[in-house]
């Protein structure tokens, strides 16, 4: 940016222009959900020098809007400085995870989602919907969102596939993000002969099947996850699954890890998936199926996982339930999520 180099103004620009008008103290929230450690002081002091630059205007009662020239500087405007930040905030949030699967306890990479507390309970039916499904358990965590224009908002908190690579490396098994992608998925791998080909082990109890890759993005370069921008795109399209008219099309993350360690790693996988719901994918380099990027090295195996954050929130922003999101939250305790099946709107508990 010409007159704006700093990237934390470049972030407040893209979220004012998603979520906008909107006022410092849901921007301060928005911020620390991908990774700032920012004060409001500073937020506001940066929003002053924002409009001083002519790139948002003060919208009375409302918040911060952009104006034409902002609008431009998102279109136009040369982001430096982030490429690696999104990942640098996954491995963050892996390093503190916690999480055992075997015991069901610690600590756990959360995606939330905030909703209107008129909406919340019609949301919860349709998450309870994919309780029914081999993508299930699902497991939610209901709190008040803290917000500056909007008392009435929910949050509801679901497992991050992120969650995988931490229980991973918390045994010594370190993974690589290789992509985030679209995939086709399947509830019923044995439905579907001459379309699945894989020499690995597939099943109902892994969630289902991922038949095929459609679309595959790696995050270099971008300076969000790219599972929000996948959603925030509309990619995935859960719907049809939920109305029988499978298949469907998930948000998925594929990694890599030592192929020494494949069998270790997939009763890791396999546990954390059995607790936390979702569908899970695991191949050596020699198996045939659909890898995103084409076949890892032979010293790698591949694992692609669409967990319930990822999968809950594309069907409540499809179906238009959200105020707003993010892929990548925080860390939460197990102890504080319970069945979907007996959750309660916030106002309820």
């Amino acid at each position: 940016m010409s007159n704006c180099p700093d990237n934390r103004k470049y972030d407040l620009l893209r979220l004012i222009e998603v979520h906008g008008p909107i006022g410092s103290i849901r921007l301060v929230d928005l911020l620390h959900q991908r990774g700032y450690s920012i004060k409001g002081r500073t937020v506001r002091l940066l929003l002053s020098e924002l409009d001083a630059d002519g790139f948002t205007e003060k919208i009375p009662g409302r918040g911060r809007g952009l104006t034409e020239k902002g609008h431009s500087e998102l279109r136009l405007g040369h982001v430096s400085g982030r490429l690696e930040q999104v990942r640098e905030r996954i491995a963050v949030l892996t390093e503190q995870v916690t999480y055992d699967p075997f015991e069901n306890t610690g600590e756990l990479v959360t995606s939330a989602i905030d909703i209107p507390a008129s909406k919340v309970e019609a949301a919860l039916n349709r998450i309870r919907a994919l309780d029914d499904l081999p993508v299930g358990p699902i497991i939610v965590a209901v709190e008040k969102a803290p917000s500056e224009t909007h008392d009435d908002l929910v949050r509801l908190f679901f497992p991050s596939s992120i969650t995988i690579d931490g229980v991973l490396l918390s045994r010594g098994i370190s993974t690589q993000l290789q992509v985030a992608g679209i995939v086709e998925y399947h509830p019923d791998p044995d439905s579907v002969p001459g379309r699945f080909a894989h020499e690995g082990t597939v099943s109902n109890e892994h969630g289902g099947a991922i038949l095929r890759y459609t679309d595959a993005i790696s995050g270099e370069g971008s300076t969000v996850d790219v599972a929000d921008l996948l959603i925030e795109a509309g990619r995935p399209s859960i719907s049809p699954l939920l109305e029988g008219d499978a298949p469907s099309l998930l948000v998925v993350d594929n990694r890599e890890f030592p192929v020494v360690r494949y069998e270790e790693a997939f009763d890791i996988a396999a546990a954390s998936r059995a607790q936390l719901g979702g569908v899970i994918d695991l191949r050596k380099p020699r198996e045939t199926g659909p890898f995103p990027c084409g076949q890892p090295g032979w010293d790698f195996a591949s694992m692609s996982y669409g967990a319930i954050g990822e999968l809950a929130i594309s069907l409540l922003v499809e179906e238009h339930y959200d105020e707003s999101w993010a892929t990548l939250h925080g860390l939460k305790e197990r102890s504080a999520f319970q069945s979907v099946a007996t959750a309660l709107p916030f106002e309820q508990c």
